[in-house]
């Protein structure tokens, strides 16, 4: 799930990147990130850490494989 959080979140950087960049500058495309106003790159930004974090939950959680009725 992490993992697919960051693949969408690299997608929709790249594509705004490629639609900033053909119309407007790069700089403009940066500016996005640092300025005030709520954005997608925000969103690409917290998409990012929330997959690092599912990354980092699943990697670390605890597998119980003595109980069948348990699932974690």
């Amino acid at each position: 799930m992490g993992v697919l959080f960051i693949v969408m979140a690299t997608v929709i950087a790249l594509r705004n990147l490629y639609l900033y960049s053909t119309e407007l500058s790069v700089g403009f495309y940066l500016d996005n990130y640092t300025s005030n106003s709520v954005t997608n790159e925000k969103f690409v930004i917290a998409m990012l850490i929330g997959g690092g974090i599912l990354l980092y939950w699943g990697k670390f959680r605890r597998n119980v494989d003595s109980d069948n009725s348990t699932k974690w």
